[in-house]
Parts: C-alpha cells; structure tokens; sequence
C-alpha cells in the first residue's frame, strides 16, 4: 500500500513539473516572438538582420520566395478567367493583441469562417496590420489577414489576402475596435473583445494579384499564397495613428523592405470580358487638369487602338507610365459597374 503511494505521489509529481514546463515554454515563446525583431533601420534586430537571428529565421536571408515584393513589376501576367475571391467569414469571438510591432486581431481557427482558393479551403485565423503597406505601390497602409490549412503532416498550408489603404473615409472594420486599441497603447498585452465580424473587411474589386511568396514577419516561412486585392480601400488618418501609437515600438513604421522576385511569376486575375480600362483620379500623380488627363488618356488609348508597342516608363508622371495605364484601366471599370 504504501509502494503504491509513492508511485501516485511520483508521477503526480511528474505530471506537474511537465505541465509547468509546458507552460512556462509557450509563455516565453510569446514573450521572444515580441522582443526579437524590430524595424529599425540600421539595428542588430532589423529587418536586414532578422535571418541571421536565429537559425530557423535563415529563410529571411537566403530564401528566394520571400515577401512583400513590387506588384508594379513588367513580368506580371493578366489571368482573364471568371475567378472571384470569395471569402465566408462569420461573426466570432475575437482577441485583441498587441504584439509590439503591431496589433492583431486573433479568431480561434474554424470559428471565423475561411476563404477558398484552388480548391484548397483556408481558415481565417487573424488580421494585422502594417503601416506604410508593404507591397508597392506603397500605400498608407496593408492589412494582413492570414489562413492556414491544416494538413495531416502537422504543417499547415498558409494563404494571406493583402488589402491595401489610402487615406480617406475611416474604415468600417477599424471602427470596431479603437477602445480596444487605444487601451494597448506601448503595452503588449491582450484582450477578449467579444464578437469581432470580419465580414466587415471591405475588398471590393474583382481584380487581385497572385504570387508565391513567404510571411513579412520572422520566421519568414515561405510557400505562402498570396493574394493582393487590386481595389485600394480608404482609411482616416486617425485610425492609422492609433495603430501606429499602440504598436510601434521601435521604429516609425513596421513594413519590411521590398525583396527581390527571382523568378516567380505574378499574376493579375481578371474577369474574362474587361476590356476597357480605368482610373482612379486619387492614384492618378500630377493630374493638374481635366485637359490634361485626356490628353494622357488619348495618348494611352491611340497605342492601344494601333497595338504600336510601348515602353513603359518608371517615371509616374509619364503618360506610359504602368501606374497610369493601370489607373485608367480601374475608374473605367468602377463607372461601367455603376451603370449596368
């Protein structure tokens, strides 16, 4: 009776020290994903360091899938097929996080609903932030919204739909969440929100880039699919702000530099029928004159009737500038939308 005693005392004694060394792990786990990197130029933990930190981190320094990357890019190819990004997001209990170089929006995996590309369904798991965006062309800021697929292996795939912002009409996301946010300020901490709707999340457009690259945080796993939502959505000054107050730790922003592409491909999805072309007069640089855009527009449009091939300059306040072309393509398009 008593060897059993000692036995039950032994393995409850077991069972404790593995619970709280379980613990303890996760807990410092969470604690270096905060204080290991940062986004200050020039420091022994910024961005162009962050490969050599830590060994698992290595895909940071020599990967050659790794992200953000230029989206302006001559090497993108046009996909006119009838794929829609269609996402079924729900209501769900959330949890706001802020983690030092940013603020996050987390969703037990399964409950916030997922989104579906090339057959492979993804779960939303959270959203964050990055101010300015990340992908050129470089707006005020990028939202994150990242989905992973578990597999039976252990290593679940991940998909990231990328939204882009200018400054504008506050977003109705956003909304939702500034006392949450404005309570975190210079604390790294986290908060039970209740339900957070991510149906909230306005992409709009039917147009979006596609390429494989890897996260923009360390560990900077590659294989991710990504998905950048060619329609750029507004936000106000002031809710960029808060974000940048609450999280930016160490530097004045928190978007990794651009890196290069290698030899992946780009894609741009189109609907098959979009023929005609468009702009968006707030993308539009230098536009001084109602005269002078036609002027650019019937300089764009005479190549395109004629099919002269063109050289498209960098320069953005050139007429054959890939941002004017792509600009015109996207307010001709917002206009027939609104009259049929």
């Amino acid at each position: 009776m008593k060897q059993q005693s000692n036995s039950i005392f032994i393995l409850g004694s077991i069972l404790i020290l593995l619970l709280f060394w379980q613990t303890t792990s996760v807990k410092a786990q969470e604690v270096e994903d905060e204080k290991e990197f940062d986004y200050a130029k020039g420091s022994e933990k910024g961005p162009e360091r962050w490969g050599e930190i830590k060994e698992e981190w290595a895909a940071g320094k020599h990967g050659e899938m790794q992200s953000p990357i230029d989206m302006v890019n001559r090497r993108v190819k046009i996909i006119r097929k009838s794929r829609e990004l269609v996402s079924n997001y729900k209501p769900s209990n959330a949890t706001v996080k802020n983690r030092g170089h940013d603020i996050s929006v987390q969703w037990t995996v399964g409950e916030a609903g997922s989104i579906k590309i090339n057959g492979t369904e993804y779960q939303l798991q959270q959203g964050h932030w990055h101010s300015p965006s990340e992908h050129s062309i470089r707006y005020a800021m990028e939202l994150h919204l990242v989905h992973v697929s578990p597999q039976e292996n252990g290593e679940d795939k991940i998909a990231v739909i990328g939204v882009l912002y200018r400054i504008g009409r506050p977003d109705s996301f956003l909304s939702q969440l500034p006392r949450n946010i404005s309570d975190m300020i210079d604390m790294k901490e986290e908060r039970h929100s209740g339900v957070i709707d991510p149906r909230e999340i306005k992409m709009g457009g039917k147009r979006y880039y596609r390429y494989m690259g890897s996260l923009t945080v360390p560990p900077c796993t590659e294989g991710v699919v990504w998905t950048i939502n060619k329609k750029v959505m507004t936000v106000s000054r002031e809710q960029m702000k808060l974000l940048r107050q609450a999280a930016h730790d160490y530097a004045e922003e928190n978007a990794r530099p651009l890196q290069p592409l290698h030899d992946r491909e780009i894609y741009l999805y189109k609907r098959p029928y979009e023929n005609v072309a468009a702009i968006d007069l707030g993308d539009m640089p230098n536009h001084k004159s109602w005269a002078q855009f036609w002027e650019y527009w019937l300089t764009f449009m005479s190549g395109e009737i004629l099919g002269e091939p063109r050289t498209f300059h960098d320069d953005m306040t050139s007429p054959k500038s890939p941002l004017w072309k792509e600009a015109i393509k996207s307010e001709i398009d917002s206009i027939l939308q609104n009259h049929t």
